[in-house]
Formats: C-alpha cells, structure tokens, sequence
C-alpha cells in the first residue's frame, strides 16, 4: 500500500509539475513574442507599419544606417546623448540619497521617524505624473523650461523625489548586524565612517539594485520628458524620439527606424541585467528577509 501510495503522489507530483511548466512556457512565448516581432521589424525593407508580412522577404541593415545618420528631421545619436547623461546623472544623485536615507531608516532613532515613513509609503501610492503640471509651472518659473537648463530640470525632477523609495534598501540595511556598528563606535569611528567603511561594503547587492532602478526610470520615462521638453527637439530623450517617430508625418518612413531604435536603446539595459543579475536577486531577497 505504501509503494502504491508513494507512486501515485510520484504521479500526481509529475502531472503537476509538468502543467506548471507548460503554462509557464506558454506565458513565456507570449512575453517574448513582440520582443521578437520588433527585433524583426527592425530588420525589414518594407516601410511603414502596415506590412503583410510577418517575416521580412530579405533582411537589411539600413534601417539602422538611417536612424544613426539621418538628421534631417530625428537626430537619434544626440537623443541618446542626451538620455544617456541625464540617466548617469539621475543614477548617481539618486543612489546617494536612496542609500543615505535608508541608513538613516534602518540605523538611527529619531523623532517622528515612524510618522515619516507612513508619509513616504502613503506618497509613493501616487503616481508621479499626477504632478507633471504644477512641476512644470514651478520650472518655468525658476528658468529652467528653455534651453540648456532643459537637461538639469529633468534630472532634477528625476532625482528630487528618489529618498521616498528608500523601503527596499532599508530592509536590506536591517539585515546587517547592528553589533558592527556598537563595535565601530567603541572604536571611535563616526556615524559617516560607519556608513562608508562597513555598511557600504557589505552592502554590494543592494547598490546594484539602485543602480539599476535609479538608471532604468530616466532611460524609459516619457511623460515628463515629453511635457519638459515641448518642441525643444534639441534635447529630446529617446523616448520622445521615438514616439516622434510614429507621428503620421513621420511613421511611413520613420517606422522600422523605430523599431530599430527599440532595440538600441534596449541592449545597454539588457547587458547591465545579465552582468549585475546575481547581485540584484542577492538585493531583493535581502530586502525581503528584512
């Protein structure tokens, strides 16, 4: 009776399992279908959307000739110029705040500190966007909606808010012995020594992870660099460059360019992933255990 138990869950365990994996192949297909289907399309000499054809009758480079060298109307290489520093920027101011005020969560005990993290959760409930309007307003009032200064208003609205999302870094900081930071005060270091030359170095994985976040939100938002940047196309992101690309006076000819902008613009966050991975699910399980 036993065997004949053991077996049929064997059974059971196996018919399962394989439905599991079978619907998550399926879920996979469909997640890496239109990833596909752009990769394609960057690759086609047909012009605009309205091809019959799935796969291209012959393959072509020229799409991506054209995005990198036609000027005449989308300068795609001062795009990604553009979205590039703003991004490197934005990563590093919002790193270092991230970081400071997730130390200063997890570490210190000061008044209201719990009033102020309820705050900070209730606020992060709310999109961003809901604001886009009176931030703009407020730029245009200080001079920073024209021009040159276009570029340090987006890093300002990237990277002025980013201590809010401290929630997932602190977790990790609480699962680092406070016994080491006893230790370090008895020695005479200060508050800044301990953040510096312990937490920080035992903190690899969560500094990858805000890394990655902090530079993945300026490389792919469009809303406020569409509403910053109006008509300056100058200094358009590649997010607004692309959507530029799908306007009707441009989607005819523009169409497969963008589909190879798509997949530009998608390799440097592609390889930052495979190359940091291991360091952002150490990053998140941390946080979670904390």
């Amino acid at each position: 009776m036993k065997k004949e138990n053991s077996g049929s869950a064997k059974a059971k365990r196996f018919i399962s399992n394989s439905i599991v994996h079978v619907v998550l192949a399926v879920l996979a297909l469909v997640w890496l279908f239109p990833i596909f289907w752009v990769v394609l399309t960057s690759f086609k000499t047909d012009k605009g959307p309205y091809s019959t054809q799935f796969w291209p009758s012959e393959f072509t480079l020229d799409n991506y000739v054209r995005l990198f060298t036609d000027k005449t109307v989308l300068d795609f290489p001062q795009m990604f110029k553009n979205t590039l520093f703003i991004a490197v920027c934005c990563c590093l101011i919002s790193t270092f705040m991230v970081l400071c005020v997730s130390y200063c969560m997890s570490r210190l005990r000061f008044k209201m500190r719990k009033s102020f993290m309820n705050m900070a959760m209730i606020l992060t409930l709310f999109p961003g966007f809901m604001s886009m309007i009176a931030i703009y307003y407020i730029l245009k009032a200080i001079g920073l909606s024209e021009g040159s200064m276009i570029r340090v208003a987006l890093i300002m609205v990237y990277s002025g808010g980013a201590g809010l999302g401290f929630y997932v870094a602190k977790g990790f900081f609480d699962t680092i012995p406070k016994a080491l930071d006893e230790a370090a005060l008895l020695d005479g270091a200060t508050k800044w020594q301990i953040f510096t030359k312990i937490t920080m170095p035992l903190s690899k994985p969560i500094i990858v992870y805000t890394v990655l976040t902090s530079f993945m939100s300026p490389w792919t938002d469009f809303i406020f660099a569409k509403v910053i940047c109006r008509a300056n196309a100058e200094y358009y992101t590649v997010s607004v460059g692309l959507w530029k690309m799908l306007e009707k006076e441009y989607i005819t000819k523009w169409f497969t360019s963008f589909a190879a902008g798509a997949v530009c613009i998608s390799i440097p966050i592609s390889i930052l992933f495979l190359v940091t991975q291991k360091f952002y699910a150490d990053g998140m399980s941390g946080a979670v255990k904390g």
